[in-house]
């Protein structure tokens, strides 16, 4: 027993210095362009630690291969309650071919998005995949890379248009290209003529309830996510975006008021080497940035036009020296109408320089009614929030992610 107390002691001693050291660094480093850190004395299971609510809604199982549809009921933000294919069977993809866009190859990963009914698909083993034509999805699919290392890189990307509830986790997605288009097949019972796909890593088309995490993306033709045509109701978290120009694009245009729709939440992911804009731009809609850690842009971070309502909250902005300080950019409209669009930055931790140019209602919060907001943890806890961002988690069966 008084062991016990001893112990407990002593780990409560080690939560107690490392808010301290916490809100000191908060304090002291305010101008400073090093990483912040803090003592880590939390209790661990078997060498794994999760620090934001997504993660620890599943990860540090040892069991995860065993109770992988667990994933679906951790979703957060705009996109909660997204579930993929968890009322479906589990779908093993064997064979990385892409040959055959009109009649898919049982086994591939084209056959498997296809399919109409709800599927959780997994991979057999480490694998590349080259498609040769965008990759068209149906509702309700789960996309699960745990336990292998699986690369969508060299050929089109993913095209989710006109569906709803999916989920993408663990993939390497990179040197995404152009498709050419033509006869493709874009759903299990209907072949068409598709034209030239954008080249954009994922495109989310006129869908709803979606979910991307810890995902890894860098160069594409077009953009790494875009997300047009009135889709709603999604989730970015626990991301690694780097060496990329325009990255993600939420509304296609000025032309296209239908986006006011679009709620979008970014959460816990992290904006790296070699971006410069668009992380994101926005256009009509509503995106919650949180907690997300911005290390690198050269012309600016968080962008957008006609009317976008952007709420950033605890992110770390780290300006890179020789770049623009500022995180955000108003394209095409004078002072005298951006100043209505509620841009807000509360509790962001600005760093080397950085600044956020504010607008709008400072009091947006009491009149906001939409689905609450996931609550902004302290920016002083950003690099540890986002540790293990991407999809390099190297999740081994019985061994915990």
């Amino acid at each position: 027993m008084e062991g016990s107390r001893g112990c407990n002691l002593v780990y409560i001693l080690c939560i107690v210095f490392a808010a301290i050291v916490s809100l000191s660094m908060a304090h002291n480093d305010k101008n400073a362009g090093t990483p912040i850190t803090r003592p880590h004395c939390k209790k661990t299971r078997g060498g794994c630690v999760a620090y934001n609510p997504i993660d620890k809604c599943w990860r540090c199982d040892r069991h995860w291969a065993k109770n992988r549809k667990r994933l679906a009921n951790c979703a957060k933000g705009f996109g909660h309650g997204t579930y993929g294919g968890k009322k479906g069977r589990v779908y093993v993809v064997n064979d990385s071919s892409d040959e055959h866009v009109i009649s898919p190859k049982p086994g591939t990963l084209r056959h498997a998005v296809l399919l109409p009914e709800p599927l959780w698909i997994i991979f057999s083993a480490d694998m590349t995949i080259r498609l040769t034509q965008e990759l068209i999805f149906a509702s309700d699919k789960t996309i699960d890379g745990r336990g292998f290392d699986v690369h969508v890189a060299g050929g089109a990307g993913f095209m989710l248009q006109f569906v709803h509830n999916v989920i993408i986790h663990g993939l390497h997605m990179y040197d995404i290209v152009e498709g050419s288009g033509g006869m493709i097949r874009s759903k299990h019972d209907h072949v068409g003529i598709r034209g030239r796909s954008d080249g954009d890593a994922i495109s989310i088309f006129r869908s709803s309830q979606v979910w991307v995490d810890h995902c890894s993306f860098a160069r594409s033709y077009d953009g790494l996510i875009d997300i047009v045509a009135a889709s709603t109701n999604v989730t970015i978290s626990n991301c690694h975006f780097v060496k990329h120009d325009k990255a993600l694009l939420f509304g296609a245009s000025d032309k296209t008021p239908e986006d006011k729709i679009i709620k979008v939440t970014l959460a816990y992911n992290h904006f790296g080497r070699g971006l410069t804009q668009r992380l994101p731009a926005v256009r009509f809609g509503f995106v919650h940035v949180v907690n997300n850690d911005y290390t690198e842009w050269h012309s600016y971070a968080i962008g957008g036009a006609d009317g976008a309502t952007i709420i950033s909250q605890g992110n770390r902005f780290v300006a890179a020296d020789g770049a623009r300080k500022e995180v955000t950019k108003r394209e095409i409209a004078p002072e005298s109408v951006w100043r209505k669009w509620t841009w807000r930055s509360e509790g962001d931790l600005m760093l080397n320089g950085a600044y956020f140019r504010q607008s709008g209602n400072p009091h947006w919060a009491k009149t906001y009614k939409g689905y609450p907001l996931i609550p902004a943890l302290p920016a002083v806890n950003v690099p540890h929030l986002t540790k293990f961002v991407g999809a390099s988690l190297n999740c081994k069966r019985g061994v915990a992610c």
